[in-house]
This record gives structure tokens, C-alpha cells and sequence, in this order.
């Protein structure tokens, strides 16, 4: 995996015991694949599917920023936590960028490890996803929790085409729901090819009328028909008051503690295999506010599992 490069782990001591552990004195090089099963955090540090999209680039420095806010938090569990690395989409290669990570995540999931990928733009998921669909059989429901459907048709993959892509390669099997969507930032055409391609989805108004406790139901719906799931977090789906680092803020966007209660239930079917947190962008965070929701959104899943 020469793709990869380490990334630093530091934060307070508090104390040798389990009782004082936290993420930086938690998580594990995974040098080798024989490990015991545990979630593993890859980065996938690229700009070039937002700048396809003629987006406000920065993304690239998301995996790191993230697992910086990640160091500092108390471990409450016994999962192994490993740090793979990040792959660093170099100059415009993302399709080889694409090709290192499906490989990383193929590798990750036959072995047992529940994969979780710190982006980058959401151009992130269709590597990830492909590498999913490598290890696995049987059904998989693709959860992405997002102001955008990113079904865009293009000459090459961006960060509006990832689903798209997907569907590409599932064909009929292309299992895909969509929770944060925002009308005015999503064309007709766009609300028709997911019409055409089965996509379910739910806007951010009618997700602004339920309790968490309802939008958590719907994740569980979801899950009852698949046997295996993909959660996808695009962090502009939420307010730009609490996520202004993204690459899209957004207007309105979806309450935070929905985001956390669809992502909790997600986990907690014991299906989830595959989790992307992505568009986290430093340039434009303030006071890493962005960096510490992705944090803990990624902490409640790891708990949740």
C-alpha cells in the first residue's frame, strides 16, 4: 500500500489505564491485514472531483483535519481502531485515486473490518463503493445523507457524478436512498434521472417535520431489505452554521441531531460495512467547527457498532 501516508495521532494523557484511552492513544498502524476485525479510518485526500465540479476546493486536507478533532475524544468501547493511512489523489489522477482506495477498501472488508473513509470530495464514493461491492455478496443499500442526489452524467467522474457511477456498475441491483435533499439546489433533470434509476429520497423540509427517533426509523427500513449497507455523510447537508467548511454550504440543511440519529441506527443494524464522512473543507471551517462534527458524528457510529 505504498499509496498511503501516516497520519499523526496526538492529544492529552491522562493516564496509562483503558479507563483514560482516547483516540490518539487508541488507534493502531494496520501493518498487517491479519489483525484482529476492528474499524479502519483510510483518508482519501482529493480536491479534484470538486474542482471538476467547478467547486470551492480545500477538501483535500478533510482526512487530516478530522482525525485531529478525532484524537482528543474519550474511547468508550473495545473496538480496535486502526489508521490505515490516507491515499493522496495526486495532480488530476483521481480514476487512479479511485483504483488505490477500492483495492484498500476490498482488502479492509474481506478481512472484517468495518471501513470508515474521511474525505476528500464526494467524489470519494464511488472508490469506496467499488471496493465494497468487490468483497461482498448479496444486497447493498446505499444510505448517502445529503443536501445533492450527485447523479450527474459527465465526460469524467466529479463530485456530482459518484452515484451515478455506482449505478453504472450495479445496474439493476443500484439500491440508493437519498435523506437532506434540497429542491433549489438540484435541477429537474436531476430529480428525473433518479426517478428513472428508482432512487428514493427525502427532502430537507419533510426531514425538518420528523423526530429523530422517525428519521432513524426510516434508516432501519432501509436496512430491513438489504444484508449489507453503505452510509454516506456529505457534511454539507447540514446548516452552514454548524458545517460552514464545506464546499457547498448550505441555506437550510438538516438538524444536526437527525444526522446523528440516522447515523446511530445505521450502525446499530449490524449491516454496515462501509461508512464515508465527506466535503469537510479546512479553508473555509471556523474554529475547526466543521472538523469537530465529523468527529463526532464518526465517534457515534464507532460506539454504535
Amino acid at each position: 500500500m505504498s499509496d498511503f501516508t501516516s497520519s499523526p495521532w496526538v492529544g492529552r494523557n491522562d493516564g496509562p489505564g483503558p479507563e483514560h484511552a482516547r483516540w490518539h492513544s487508541t488507534v493502531q498502524d494496520l501493518d498487517e491485514l491479519e489483525d484482529a476485525p476492528g474499524v479502519a479510518l483510510i483518508g482519501f485526500a482529493s480536491d479534484e472531483g470538486v474542482r471538476r465540479n467547478h467547486g470551492r476546493t480545500g477538501a483535500s486536507r478533510g482526512p487530516e483535519h478530522i482525525m485531529s478533532a478525532l484524537a482528543g475524544l474519550a474511547v468508550h468501547h473495545d473496538t480496535p481502531l486502526y489508521d490505515v493511512g490516507t491515499i493522496t489523489v495526486h495532480h488530476t489522477n483521481l480514476e487512479g485515486g479511485h483504483d488505490s482506495l477500492s483495492s484498500a477498501v476490498d482488502a479492509l472488508i474481506s478481512k472484517g473490518h468495518t471501513v470508515i473513509v474521511l474525505g476528500g470530495g464526494h467524489e470519494t464514493a464511488f472508490g469506496s463503493h467499488r471496493g465494497l461491492r468487490r468483497a461482498t455478496g448479496g444486497s447493498v443499500g446505499i444510505i448517502n445523507i445529503d443536501a445533492h442526489f450527485d447523479l450527474r452524467v459527465a465526460d469524467q467522474p466529479t463530485s456530482g457524478t459518484p452515484f451515478r457511477q455506482i449505478a453504472d456498475i450495479t445496474g439493476k441491483d443500484f439500491n440508493y436512498t437519498v435523506f437532506g435533499i434540497s429542491r433549489p439546489n438540484n435541477t429537474r433533470a436531476l430529480f428525473s434521472e433518479a426517478e428513472k434509476l428508482g432512487v428514493s429520497y427525502y427532502t430537507d423540509d419533510e426531514l425538518a417535520s420528523m423526530t429523530p427517533a422517525q428519521a432513524a426509523g426510516l434508516i432501519r427500513e432501509v436496512a430491513a431489505g438489504v444484508d449489507t449497507l453503505h452510509l454516506s455523510i456529505d457534511l454539507d447537508a447540514l446548516p452552514a452554521s454548524v458545517a460552514p467548511g464545506v464546499s457547498a454550504p448550505a441555506a437550510v440543511g438538516i438538524d444536526l441531531a437527525l444526522v446523528r440519529a440516522m447515523a446511530i441506527a445505521a450502525a446499530e443494524t449490524g449491516k454496515l460495512a462501509l461508512v464515508d464522512v465527506v466535503e469537510l473543507n479546512p479553508r473555509y471551517d471556523v474554529d475547526e467547527r466543521t472538523a469537530r462534527v465529523a468527529a463526532r458524528l464518526v465517534d457515534d457510529i464507532v460506539n454504535a457498532l
